[in-house]
């Protein structure tokens, strides 16, 4: 008896499985499949525009692209972007938001990501840590002959800003470290909220129907459904993120799923940041989620006391997903702190 009651509760949780992956999901916008069939049609352009090329990083080629000003430049910011994101997926409004006012902006693709070497001969013996993806960055700003920049890091990128700060303190202008934390394996602060993650998950089992479908059309459609299902408050440029998907397909091979372990791996080797953050002298703005299920709000609030010039924006009912709700506010907060350094 027992056996059938396993089977049909197995049965029962396929079949739920099942319905939750047929669901439509969030609604795409109604030009959507037009858009994608068009730019799927020719070559994609439009997605690098700035001065790129590679630094060496010991034996490491790391890829960036250096966005110009518009008008006199007011200075040089670094993005660094979260876990196992390329950095072609930083918001194309937040860039030209920070172009748009002078400053010059510089992304680049950490280790193990987009153009960046892949690190094929990584392993649990031969691993990295946030201290060599942090000179990763210096690197950059070597090869380009940039003496101080702005550093802004998001989740991940936010560890290794704080790396570069502690580190390197005389390359870094200000910090703006954003849904981050000095240490998320403290065990003083909250850990990932379970329920709130698990709820996330389900919502977006609809759009895995994407992934197993698979081919550029239902990578792009994935994408834009999972920018939807944000509920960010700017709306979805269809043509933008077609270009830059089909973009990472075609030049870069897309995804590495290798690089999320390779990461993940590379904070848990790093010793805790909170001893440090005292010697940090650059200004810096921390801006957390109050509502974030990943880094709860409690890190950040941490984070923005044990750095003596920090100050925080908290933003709620905010979670972990950038770009956050309302980012006309955050933006005016960033280039608020930024001018003010």
């Amino acid at each position: 008896m027992r056996k059938w009651t396993v089977l049909a509760a197995a049965a029962l949780g396929l079949a739920g499985l099942a319905a939750l992956l047929v669901r439509r999901g969030p609604r795409l916008p109604p030009d959507a499949e037009r858009t994608i069939t068009r730019i799927r049609a020719g070559p994609v352009t439009g997605v690098v525009n700035g001065e790129a090329g590679y630094a060496q990083s010991d034996d490491v080629r790391i890829w960036y692209e250096s966005l110009p000003p518009v008008g006199a430049e007011k200075g040089v910011i670094l993005l660094n972007i979260a876990l196992g994101a390329s950095s072609l997926y930083w918001p194309p409004a937040f860039l030209r938001a920070l172009t748009a006012v002078g400053y010059r902006v510089i992304r680049y693709d950490q280790r193990g990501t987009g153009a960046s070497s892949w690190m094929t001969g990584w392993s649990r013996e031969h691993e990295y840590s946030l201290i060599d993806m942090a000179n990763d960055a210096v690197a950059v700003l070597d090869e380009l002959r940039i003496d101080r920049a702005h550093l802004i890091g998001l989740s991940l990128g936010g560890f290794v800003a704080q790396e570069v700060a502690i580190g390197h303190p005389e390359r870094v202008r200000s910090l703006t470290l954003m849904s981050t934390s000095a240490d998320p394996t403290d065990t003083a602060l909250p850990g990932p909220r379970t329920w709130p993650l698990i709820q996330a998950a389900i919502a977006a089992l609809p759009l895995l129907r994407y992934r197993f479908l698979g081919g550029e059309t239902n990578l792009v459609k994935e994408l834009l459904a999972g920018l939807i299902a944000q509920g960010g408050d700017e709306p979805i440029d269809v043509e933008e993120w077609t270009r830059i998907v089909l973009y990472d397909l075609r030049e870069r091979n897309g995804l590495n799923l290798r690089a999320l372990r390779q990461h993940q791996a590379a904070v848990a080797v790093t010793r805790s940041r909170y001893p440090l953050l005292g010697t940090i002298t650059a200004p810096t703005l921390v801006i957390h989620g109050t509502a974030d299920a990943f880094l709860p709000i409690e890190h950040g609030h941490r984070l923005a006391a044990a750095i003596p010039p920090a100050y925080g924006l908290w933003l709620e009912g905010a979670g972990h997903p950038f770009p956050y709700p309302d980012m006309p506010e955050v933006m005016a907060a960033i280039l608020s702190h930024l001018d003010g350094c």
